[in-house]
């Protein structure tokens, strides 16, 4: 009788839904660091020196 591993890992040794869920994580990151950079970068200088932030601050802010 023939049996099949459906337990194996892939490539880097992780399995299909561990590199599935590490892709969807990497793009829930993704869109909220893009979300936080076009929220950040409509608001004008001063709003922005309310918060304590600068223009320049904005792209380290969103991918914190």
């Amino acid at each position: 009788m023939a049996t099949y591993d459906l337990n194996r890992t892939h490539a880097g040794g992780r399995s299909l839904g561990g590199r599935l869920s590490a892709l969807i994580s990497a793009i829930v990151a993704w869109n909220d660091a893009r979300a936080t950079r076009k929220a950040l970068s409509a608001l004008s200088d001063r709003e922005l020196d309310d918060i304590g932030l600068v223009r320049g601050d904005i792209e380290r802010i969103s991918t914190r």
